[in-house]
């Protein structure tokens, strides 16, 4: 899912994302509760019609942002309470308001409110932090299916869980067991890419993926790169989002086959060759890699747009080329051809 914090993904049109290959991308209802406001989007019909996006839609809860305000918010059995990084205004969040707000967003996908716990963290923090997180699903299911699982739309909404545990793995497998026995239609997997290293998160996947019903979506929040996405398909993940395609776009950094590479360095100067000579975006197709450094150094608006299509581009043909694999029951085969091919180029990230 591309995400679309603000209710856009940035710097494109939303026919460019469905052109793309995508037919789902992510808001924030922390975000859009702030600013708009989820009652003025509900008067317009819902988020989808309020952005005059056409494809499906997936709110996270905020509770990743509310959490990572640190000072600026306190955590009760009840919910949190926290202060607004816009205008200090203060806002108290419940499992049952966040409810009513994503029930006001309109998505497909609403998160339920969940406390992501830092990393590292001691084992009682992360103990207790999951059981609460535990108990806020259980007050939003409740709030759910008392409304009807429909949002303000019209349309059915489903629910998601998120199993949490730091990377303990007797705290993910009570989450992950409690969750399951609630019957959400899907789950996630959160409070990974919080910074333990790499190997925690692929052996707290294969804990979890586990104990998930094979027949319910299983979404691993926040990842990531080309590689971690690999790492966690092998592991039965399903579903991601992450900012790096279109946030790493507006620093210049595109993505390719054979690494990333920073479009700002002097060498791509004269380079006039597509960014990607395999790529079939409309990006690669016109322009050159000497074009898009040149509007970078120009400060033109059109060199974050014209990066951000072709790495959102490069995120859909990876995902169709893993669902291909899979349904040709081929995935190590590609998943190792994959990872010797990006790892071994030169990245072409240093500075200038």
């Amino acid at each position: 899912m591309p995400v679309g914090t603000q209710g856009t993904v940035k710097g494109v049109l939303p026919d460019d994302v469905r052109a793309a290959g995508f037919n789902l991308i992510l808001g924030n209802a922390y975000h859009l509760h702030l600013r708009p406001g989820d009652d003025l989007v509900a008067q317009a019909g819902g988020l989808h019609r309020f952005s005059g996006w056409q494809g499906a839609m997936l709110t996270d809860s905020g509770g990743f942002q509310v959490f990572s305000l640190a000072g600026l918010r306190k955590i009760t059995e009840e919910g949190v309470r926290f202060q607004s990084h816009i205008d200090g205004s203060m806002h108290h969040f419940t499992p049952e308001s966040v409810a009513a707000i994503e029930r006001n967003l309109g998505p497909d996908i609403a998160m339920v409110l969940d406390e992501c716990a830092p990393y590292p963290c001691p084992h009682d923090y992360a103990r207790d932090s999951m059981r609460r997180t535990t108990r806020w699903a259980e007050r939003a299911l409740a709030d759910h299916t008392a409304h009807d699982s429909v949002a303000a739309g019209g349309w059915e909404q489903a629910l998601f869980a998120i199993v949490q545990g730091s990377v303990y793995r007797d705290l993910r497998t009570e989450s992950a067991g409690e969750l399951v026995d609630l019957g959400f239609p899907g789950y996630a997997v959160g409070g990974l890419a919080v910074g333990e290293e790499a190997g925690q998160r692929r052996e707290c996947l294969e804990w979890v993926t586990e104990l998930l019903p094979l027949e319910k979506p299983r979404y691993l929040m926040g990842v990531g790169t080309p590689i971690d996405i690999l790492d966690a398909v092998e592991r039965g993940v399903d579903m991601f989002d992450c900012v790096m395609p279109t946030r790493n776009a507006r620093n210049a950094q595109a993505y390719t086959p054979e690494g990333s590479l920073n479009l700002r360095n002097a060498r791509f100067r004269t380079d006039f060759g597509p960014i990607d000579g395999e790529c079939p975006c409309p990006v690669c197709a016109r322009h050159t890699r000497a074009y898009v450094r040149h509007l970078f150094s120009a400060k033109e608006m059109l060199g974050p747009t014209l990066v951000t299509l072709h790495n959102l581009w490069f995120y859909a043909g990876l995902m169709q080329a893993i669902r291909s694999a899979l349904s040709e029951d081929r995935l190590p085969a590609f998943a190792r051809a994959y990872r010797n091919r990006y790892e071994a180029a030169d990245p072409g990230c240093a500075d200038e």
